[in-house]
């Protein structure tokens, strides 16, 4: 299916392609669905899913789409109202199994071991789908120990918190892809829109 968006362009909307190809979640409030998916359409290509008010987005770059929704938020009141949260991907991957996932999910944290050694901070799994036979809360807890005893091979262990840690790991899913990123404090009172927890 296309559509045209604001600017007159057309936006593809193929719903197996993009959400299987998506980089960016976009949660939205109810009654807002609306609003948000014609503005998020200007940005780039933007779909449904199967989970209620779960949008997913495509762009060459997903901060910069964060910040272009950002800004329009602060122009548009309505539009802030009707947008929950924005979900930037910094890295993406596939998976068929609760195993392949943690594997895969674990290998990408890796490369935040070296930022977090000796600071604080939490991971947050956000789940659609079922094909994790695991809870969120248990995958939080290995990820968390994951990242603790990557650390402490590095020699300063990082701290589990939930109050003002110094970074919060996300990790979103939508059947069997899921897009990992890292957010420090500073990004999180940056972009409003993060809100990780």
């Amino acid at each position: 299916m296309l559509e045209s968006n604001t600017n007159g362009a057309v936006v593809g909307l193929c719903r197996r392609s993009l959400v299987k190809d998506w980089n960016t979640i976009v949660t939205i409030y109810q009654h807002g669905f609306r609003r948000a998916i014609r503005a998020l359409q200007a940005i780039g290509p933007t779909d449904r899913t199967a989970y209620y008010n779960v949008l997913v987005m495509k762009s060459d770059d997903p901060v910069a789409a964060l910040e272009t929704v950002q800004r329009l938020t602060e122009e548009r009141p309505a539009l802030y109202d009707a947008i929950a949260r924005v979900a930037p991907a910094q890295f993406m991957f596939d998976f068929q199994s609760s195993q392949e996932f943690t594997k895969l999910a674990e290998s990408f944290l890796l490369g935040f071991v070296p930022k977090l050694v000796g600071r604080s901070f939490h991971v947050r799994l956000h789940r659609r789908g079922s094909k994790l036979d695991l809870r969120t809360s248990e995958a939080e807890h290995v990820f968390d120990d994951f990242i603790v005893a990557a650390t402490v091979k590095l020699g300063a262990p990082a701290r589990i918190t939930f109050a003002e840690p110094d970074a919060v790991i996300v990790i979103d899913t939508v059947d069997d892809r899921a897009g990992v990123a890292m957010w420090t404090r500073e990004d999180l009172l940056r972009h409003r829109l993060l809100r990780p927890d």
